[in-house]
C-alpha cells in the first residue's frame, strides 16, 4: 500500500486462528458496517493449519475498504498476533475482536463511539452475561482476581479481549518486544485512563475455542512470571514463615528435652515435616527458575512472533 495513501480513522483487528467456514460469516459482518469514515480490517493468521490464510487471501479481492492480511510462521497466541496487528494497524483508533463474532462488529462500532466521547485510552467491553463454558468463565474469572493481586487491576474492571485502544496507547504498548506478551499487563502499565461499556455477547456457531487448557494455564503464567515479582515475594514470605515453624518446633524440643528428658520422636511426624520443608524448597527453587528461564529466552532473543508473508489489499477510503 502506498505511502502516501491517507491514514483510515478506523482500525478493526481480528486474529484468525483455523478459522475456516467461519471467514465468510465475519467479513459479511464487516461488509454490513456502515460508518460515516474510512476504516480496515487488519486479519493476523496464527498459525493456522487449515489453510485459513489463503481462503482469506480469495476472500478479501473485493472487500470494499482496504485489508492487510499478515500470516505468521507458526502459532504464537493469541496476544503475540493481536499485538502484530497492532503494528500493522494505521488508525487513530483501534479495537481489536475474536473471529467467531461472539462480539459482533456493530459492537465494535459502540466501543470506539464510547472511546471517543469518554476520553479514556481504553475501552474494555464487560457483558451481562457470558456465552462461554463454565469452565472458561471460571478461568476468566481467576485470572481477574490474579490480576487485581499481581497487577493492581481496580476490581470492578472485568479484563476482557474485546477491546477498544486510541493510537497514542497503541504506540506505548507495541513498543514491547519480550516473548511472553500479556496485552492487558502492558496496558495497565501503560495507562490509568480505562473505561468499560457493556455489550451484547452472542453465543459461538460453528467452529469451538481454540483456547486449549494448556493455552489458558500458559496465559496465567504470562500474567504471574512477565508483569510482576509478587511470586517471587510470596515465596520469600512463605520461606519466612517456615524458618519461623522450624524455630518453634526446634524451641519445643529444647524445652521437652530440658523438662523431661529425651524422648523418642515419632517417624510420621518426622516426615510429615521433612515433606512439608522439602515441598516449600522445591516450590521456591522452581518459581526462581521460571522467572530465570524467561528472562534466558528474552535475552537470548526468543522471538515474540515472526510473519511468514504480509498482504494488502487496496480499496479507495471512502465515507
Amino acid at each position: 500500500m502506498a505511502d502516501t495513501e491517507a491514514a483510515p480513522g478506523l482500525s478493526f483487528v481480528v486474529p484468525l486462528y483455523n478459522t475456516g467456514p467461519g471467514l465468510r460469516p465475519l467479513l459479511e459482518a464487516f461488509r454490513a458496517l456502515s460508518l460515516p469514515e474510512s476504516w480496515e480490517l487488519v486479519l493476523v493468521d496464527d498459525g493456522s493449519t487449515d489453510a485459513t490464510f489463503m481462503t482469506a487471501t480469495r476472500m478479501v479481492a473485493d472487500f470494499p475498504m482496504p485489508v492487510t492480511l499478515v500470516e505468521l510462521a507458526r502459532n504464537f497466541g493469541e496476544h503475540a498476533a493481536v499485538l502484530e496487528g497492532y503494528r500493522r494497524a494505521r488508525g487513530e483508533y483501534v479495537v481489536n475482536l475474536d473471529d467467531d463474532l461472539q462480539n459482533p462488529p456493530a459492537e465494535a462500532v459502540r466501543l470506539l463511539q464510547h472511546l471517543r466521547e469518554s476520553g479514556a485510552e481504553v475501552v474494555y467491553s464487560r457483558y451481562v452475561e457470558k456465552q462461554h463454558h463454565w469452565a472458561r468463565n471460571a478461568a476468566s474469572w481467576l485470572v481477574n482476581r490474579c490480576a487485581v493481586f499481581l497487577l493492581g487491576k481496580p476490581s470492578d474492571l472485568y479484563l476482557s479481549s474485546f477491546r477498544a485502544l486510541r493510537r497514542s496507547l497503541i504506540d506505548r504498548i507495541v513498543l514491547y518486544r519480550g516473548p511472553y506478551p500479556y496485552i492487558d499487563g502492558l496496558i495497565l502499565g501503560a495507562t490509568n485512563r480505562i473505561a468499560t461499556l457493556e455489550v451484547a455477547h452472542v453465543e459461538r456457531s460453528g467452529s469451538s475455542s481454540g483456547y486449549t487448557s494448556r493455552k489458558l494455564i500458559r496465559l496465567a503464567m504470562n500474567l504471574l512470571f512477565d508483569f510482576s515479582v509478587m511470586p517471587l515475594r510470596l515465596a520469600s514470605v512463605l520461606g519466612g514463615l517456615l524458618c519461623a515453624l522450624g524455630a518453634v518446633v526446634l524451641a519445643e524440643v529444647v524445652l521437652e528435652t530440658c523438662l523431661v528428658g529425651q524422648r523418642q520422636l515419632g517417624w510420621g511426624s518426622l516426615m510429615g515435616a521433612l515433606a512439608v520443608f522439602s515441598g516449600a524448597q522445591l516450590l521456591m527453587l522452581g518459581l526462581i527458575g521460571e522467572y530465570v528461564g524467561r528472562a534466558f529466552m528474552t535475552v537470548s532473543g526468543k522471538p515474540q512472533s515472526l510473519v511468514r508473508t504480509l498482504m494488502t489489499h487496496a480499496q479507495p477510503l471512502s465515507a
